[in-house]
């Protein structure tokens, strides 16, 4: 059975956003909106302009043209007020090697103006969450890749984030850190929380997405629930319905 979307409430608009490196167009005429407590999946050959769409989010990037907004603020004029409400997980980690895994969570909530009161149980919930507590005292230069990974998932949960940007959550990670991840993605979906994520697993954007959009090229070329896109095209998973739309395997350089 389909699970009815959030609560109808708009969570991102993005309105005919595009995206140029000169000549080359990252990002072509753009539009999605995405709900309140919706885990939204953003999937794509890489260059598609998956991490261009979420870096314009993030206001890390201005669009050539268009208009976006997170929580109902134009990320363009409303930056600052649209970043408070935002948590991101970036593709390439943010971290500071010489520091512990709980000192670059804690860090992140302090630049964020988390109040002591709740900052340190903060810091403990997120690094449970990303199965991190035993390691939390270690220098993260000393962590694997995966464990970095989940540091920086750790950082964008710390500020109770009311939409979340995962760009590629769980690479490098080992099955069991995947599903723990997965939980909690799930989990913080039923609290009513908006979950953006790109991924070049296929089986995971089956698992945790609601709507999933395959883009190439920076166009949209198809949107739906992973049980409609698969109806129409006639495909058992969401891999065969990226090969008929693309011609390209999903992880192909990933």
């Amino acid at each position: 059975m389909q699970r009815e979307i959030g609560s109808g409430a708009v969570a991102i608009a993005i309105e005919g956003m595009t995206k140029d490196y000169g000549d080359v167009c990252a990002v072509d005429d753009l539009t999605l909106t995405v709900s309140e407590a919706e885990v939204f999946g953003l999937l794509g050959p890489n260059g598609s302009g998956k991490t261009t769409t979420i870096n314009c989010l993030t206001g890390l990037l201005s669009p050539t043209k268009g208009s976006v907004k997170v929580g109902g603020f134009d990320v363009r004029t409303e930056g600052k007020k649209a970043r408070e409400i935002m948590g991101v997980s970036p593709q390439e980690t943010a971290i500071c090697s010489y520091l512990t895994g709980r000192e670059n969570v804690r860090l992140f909530g302090e630049l964020y103006s988390v109040s002591r009161q709740v900052l340190s149980a903060r810091v403990d919930g997120a690094l449970e969450k990303v199965g991190l507590t035993e390691d939390a005292g270690r220098r993260v230069g000393k962590y694997s890749g995966g464990m970095k990974r989940r540091v920086s998932i750790a950082m964008a949960l710390v500020t109770d984030p009311r939409v979340i940007l995962l760009d590629e959550p769980t690479v490098g990670m080992d099955p069991q850190a995947r599903r723990e991840v997965w939980d909690f993605v799930l989990e913080l979906r039923d609290k009513g929380r908006t979950v953006v994520l790109t991924t070049h697993y296929m089986e995971e954007a089956e698992e945790l997405c609601d709507r999933v959009g395959i883009i190439d090229h920076g166009k949209l070329i198809a949107l739906g629930t992973p049980a409609e896109l698969k109806a129409k095209y006639g495909a058992r998973d969401l891999e065969d319905v990226f090969i008929q739309l693309t011609g390209r395997r999903i992880r192909e350089g990933a």
